[in-house]
């Protein structure tokens, strides 16, 4: 192998690392964005706590968000009527209400438009 040759493969893989990197790192702001409207589409299916939620996202996207973060967007939505909380035990269980039902249909019904607004942001 010549330097050359070890350069460009060099090359390669530092460019392999930075597309992998940016793709999580774009991943990471998509999930953190729309973390709202993933744990309502989550308890459309079923109650969860503040925990079940924290971890539900880790297994699915491997990204750990803090707690204090999480609890105060359950907290922000029930003030907003989209879920409600009570208390069973020692933990709080958050349940959809009719208003986050139709907040989540409405958001499915705007997939399309939201596919085409991400897909013209990241066009040449």
């Amino acid at each position: 192998m010549s330097k050359f040759d070890y350069i460009l493969v060099g090359k390669l893989e530092v460019l392999h690392v930075d597309e992998r990197q940016i793709f999580l790192q774009i991943r990471r702001r998509l999930v953190k964005s729309f973390v709202d409207m993933l744990i309502l589409s989550k308890l459309k299916e079923k109650s969860m706590s503040g925990y079940d939620i924290i971890s539900l996202i880790y297994r699915k996207f491997r990204i750990l968000l803090g707690s204090g973060s999480v609890y105060s967007l359950l907290y922000s939505m029930e003030r907003k009527g989209l879920i409600k909380g009570t208390w069973d035990e020692r933990k709080r269980i958050y349940m959809l209400t009719p208003k986050g039902e139709e907040t989540i249909k409405a958001a499915l019904n705007s997939y399309e438009g939201i596919e085409n607004f991400i897909t013209m942001l990241l066009s040449k």
